[in-house]
Formats: structure tokens, sequence, C-alpha cells
């Protein structure tokens, strides 16, 4: 008798075994690769939800710092995500990205000038959905600023004048703070300040059809008064002359974000992207303001970063391209962005999504007003990405570049070298 109960139960466990087995089998892995640090506590929350709903379907996510250099590794060894983050105009020509131009049902939902900026030039296709509006510009202490009488800059001699003001009268106060250690905060630098006045002087289209053929007459990147030459002499200004925070390579994005909420810095470069984590750290923090970049180049306007944000692509390699899009049919849904954009502090760019973003949102409006507005450097080259270039700044403060002009010339080398590998 109790062989036979053991061989019955013998014979359950292992039927409910392979109906386990067979069960998981069936779920599809979906891969979410992505590059963007503040959301990935929010996403972890939403993934469990999204799988509690989709037994069929697991999606992983994964983060990398480095992730615009990660992912070439990735794909080099056939570890393919399925979603990512990360866009590379380089992949975008090799086809690496599924073309969702025909998504009816999220570009119908989505604000038109966020589609144009997810436009690829080349193809004229959209490969990226971004769920978000996003703007980069200075922070500032108001309540510093008013103590000071300070004012907003428009010229790079009144932002010189803010920050030594800030020197002298709060000697415990760094000027700028900037967490240098992270390469891709200073490559920021060059897109919104250096690129900025190419993107100035030819506007959006203009200046993403020059990034794109590499056209030297408008980029002029080696040019004696160029914007690379200006913009390393503006740096090496900074430095010299002490404005900057003294760890300036040692300091990370946290520590840039604690500085700012906690009284110690009086101005950092960033988007709206920090502001949740410069609330998380002071939630009592009212007096923030954000104004425009000063302009680098005498003459020229301040500028503001004004751009697509969170744009998700679907790997045209993906083996789960169905259930990928089932996810992001889940992220896309209204109460989900709702949140997404309360969390990230950020606007959205779906047009039925009323969030309340933030706190700085009037100044926000009002800094679109007073600077010319410009979008991220897209187009540049595979090979030579923003953590590449910001590599260079901090080798610029290290001093390995004798003067702003060889700095330059550096730079367009390196321009150069990456564009000529992605347009053989």
């Amino acid at each position: 008798m109790l062989k036979r109960i053991a061989t019955f139960t013998m014979a359950v466990l292992l039927i409910v075994g392979l109906s386990l087995a067979v069960g998981a089998e069936k779920r599809a892995a979906v891969k979410l690769f992505t590059g963007k640090v503040e959301t990935v506590e929010w996403m972890d929350d939403l993934i469990k939800r999204f799988n509690k709903e989709n037994p069929g379907i697991v999606v992983e996510q994964e983060y990398q710092k480095d992730a615009s250099n990660v992912i070439k590794v990735k794909l080099a060894s056939g570890d393919v995500p399925d979603i990512t983050t990360v866009w590379d105009q380089g992949f975008a020509d090799m086809g690496k990205y599924l073309d969702l131009s025909n998504e009816a049902r999220w570009w119908s939902r989505i604000q038109p000038a966020i589609r144009d900026m997810c436009t690829d030039l080349r193809s004229g296709k959209q490969y990226r959905i971004a769920t978000n509006m996003t703007m980069a510009g200075l922070f500032y202490n108001k309540a510093i600023f008013a103590e000071l009488g300070l004012k907003e800059a428009t010229t790079w001699e009144e932002f010189k004048a803010n920050l030594k003001t800030i020197k002298q009268k709060r000697p415990g106060v760094a000027p700028l703070f900037m967490g240098g250690k992270e390469s891709w905060m200073l490559g920021h630098l060059i897109e919104f300040m250096a690129h900025g006045v190419i993107k100035q002087q030819y506007g959006a289209m203009g200046s993403r059809q020059a990034f794109l053929a590499n056209d030297d007459s408008k980029l002029r990147f080696d040019a004696v008064g160029g914007p690379m030459d200006i913009f390393a002499s503006r740096i090496l200004e900074l430095k010299n002359e002490g404005l900057l925070n003294s760890d300036f390579l040692t300091a990370t994005y946290d520590n840039q974000l604690e500085a700012f909420a906690t009284g110690k810095a009086a101005m950092i470069s960033q988007g709206m992207w920090a502001l949740s984590g410069v609330l998380d750290k002071n939630p009592d923090m009212k007096e923030i303001g954000f104004s425009p970049y000063p302009p680098i180049v005498n003459g020229a306007k301040p500028v503001v970063l004004a751009a697509e944000d969170s744009a998700y692509l679907i790997m045209a390699e993906s083996k789960h391209k169905d259930e990928a899009k089932k996810f992001l049919d889940y992220l896309f849904r209204p109460e989900n962005l709702k949140s997404y954009s309360e969390f990230l502090k950020a606007p959205s760019s779906f047009t039925d999504v009323q969030a309340d973003w933030g706190p700085i949102k009037d100044s926000v409006a009002q800094a679109l007003k007073n600077g010319i507005n410009i979008g991220f450097t897209t187009e540049g080259p595979s090979g030579f990405s923003g953590d590449d270039a910001g590599r260079m700044v901090q080798e610029l403060y290290m001093g390995k570049y004798r003067t702003s002009i060889e700095f330059a010339k550096a730079y367009k080398a390196a321009w150069d070298k990456a564009w000529k590998a992605a347009n053989k």
C-alpha cells in the first residue's frame, strides 16, 4: 500500500514539475536595457506589476552607467536587448532599431513636435518613442541670489560676475558645482554650450543636418575662435579663477544633488531629471530657480535645452517584438505615464496625460521664453558618445591640453575618426 502511495505521489510531482517546466518555457523573457539611472527604481515597480498581469511574459531590466558604450559590446557579442533607451545614429544607419513609424496608437497621442524630434533625418522614420519632454539649464538657489542681489545672467561676463560674487560673499558655497567624475555630465556641457553655438546659428534642422553630414564649414570644431576653442577657454577660465567646486574631478552626480539640496552649491548644470533627486534629499527646498545657459560667444543669446526625453526603442533583432510592444503599451497607459511624469518631474509628451510634474514649472516656462531652445546632439557619430566627449573635458581640466585650441583640434580629430568609421 505504501509503495502504491509513493508511486502515485512521485507521478503527481512529475506531472506538476513537467507542467511548471512547460509553463516556464512559454514565458517570453523581454530584456530592457537602460542607462537612465533616475527611472530604475520606478521602472522596477512597473515591471513587477506588468509581469504579474502578464504571466506569459517576464520583463527584466538591466542598468549600466556607461550604457552608450556597453550596448556596443552587448551587440557585438550577440547579447541583444529587446528594448533600450540608448539611441545611436550609427545603429539606426545599420538597421539595428525596429521601425515604429506605423504605430498609430502611440503617435496619435504624442505632440507633433516630439515626433519631429524623434524622426531620423536619414530615413525619415521614427525608431524611438519619447514619453516626456525635458529641459536642461542652470538650477540656482533663489535664496542665495536674493541675499546677494544677483540676477539671471544673459551674457558670459554677467555669469562670471555672479560666480565671483558668490565666491567672495559666500566662501563656503561652491559657485558652480559639477559632478565631473561622471563624464556624461561634462559631455552635456559640450552639447548645450559648445554645440549650442551651432544650434543657435543654424537652427534645429540646419544644425542637425550639419552634425549628420559633418559639415565642417558650419561645425568649425578646430577653428581658432570656433565653438570648441571658446568652450575650452571658458572652462579653463572657471577653473583658473576658482569658480568651480574643488572636487570637480571626483564629485559624482549624487554629490552634486546633495550639495545643491543642502545649500552648499549656488548653481548646478542639470536637466529636469535631477529635480526629483534634489527634492528627495531636501523635500522642503522651495527656492529653486532655473535659467538658460549664458552664451559662451559674445553677442550670442542664452540657450536652454527643450527636447524629447525618456525615449524607448525596440531592437530589430529582438526575438520578442510583440511582447516588447505589449510592455510599451502598458508603460504608455495614461495612468502610468502620469505617475512617470510626476516621478521624473518632467512634462509628458502624450497629449492625454495631465501631470503635476514639478514645483518649478513656472520658472521653466519663463526660461524657455528667455533662451533660444535647442535639442540634443542626436546626429553625432557612433563611436564618439557624450561620455567620450566628457572624458575629454576631464582631460582638459587635468591639464592634458596646453591650450584651448589644442583641445579643439583633439575634439575634431576624435569626432572625424568616429564619423569616418560610421560612414565607410
